[in-house]
């Protein structure tokens, strides 16, 4: 799962890494988005690559009404079943890439999650990396308006996010610059499902200490 990640980072520190260009800028840059918040991030596209452009987080399929959001969570798809879910079927061969810096999770300390510790996780050595996304243009019948709408990806979690998300135990699909290509190029899903796409994740408690027990990186060419 993946409800709220950061966004500090800068226009030029998205273009260097990307090697993009900002084409759209009107997105959020804060330390902690919240996706029940429904914010319009950076995005880029299969189709334009070299494009950094806004997108809404919280997919709306084509045959949604403009209070879908009411009535379903689309901030999430399920990398295992995103290709037979009416919301999603349709867009999972519209590939996208959402630049994150941090996510953000909790790992609960009782079974009722009473007491939870709250974890930052980014991918090792990388001050930016790509959280997997899935699109579709979706046009407001009411209003004629168009956006474009996205869902993060989320897999089974490693052993490090199986640790900390100890609930669910699931992770967002998180990429290095190496597989970012890959993914908007259209290789197949379960290429991008953990375990056989491992990412190089760290965690670190907030107001705690790092945590020592990391999964290393495999499967990432």
């Amino acid at each position: 799962m993946c409800y709220r990640f950061s966004t500090q980072f800068t226009a030029k520190q998205l273009e260097e890494y990307y090697t993009a260009y900002e084409l759209e800028n009107e997105y959020h840059l804060i330390d902690e988005l919240n996706g029940f918040n429904y914010p319009e991030t950076a995005l880029i596209l299969d189709k334009a690559p070299t494009e950094i452009v806004v997108g809404k987080w919280g997919l709306f399929p084509s045959w949604a009404k403009p209070d879908f959001q009411k009535r379903a969570n689309t901030l999430n798809a399920k990398i295992e079943t995103a290709e037979t879910l009416a919301s999603y079927k349709n867009s999972v061969n519209n590939r996208c890439l959402i630049p994150a810096h941090l996510f953000y999770e909790w790992q609960w300390q009782d079974s009722k999650g009473k007491e939870k510790k709250k974890f930052e996780i980014g991918m090792k050595d990388h001050d930016i990396f790509s959280l997997a996304g899935i699109y579709n243009l979706w046009t407001n019948p009411e209003t004629g308006k168009s956006y474009k709408t996205y869902s993060i990806l989320t897999t089974e979690a490693n052993d490090l996010m199986s640790e900390i998300h100890n609930t669910k135990k699931r992770m967002p699909v998180c990429l290095n610059r190496d597989m970012d290509k890959d993914w908007l190029e259209g290789r197949k899903l379960q290429d991008f499902a953990y375990p056989n796409y491992d990412p190089n994740l760290v965690a670190e408690e907030i107001g705690g200490g790092i945590v020592d027990l990391f999964s290393p990186a495999k499967n990432s060419d």
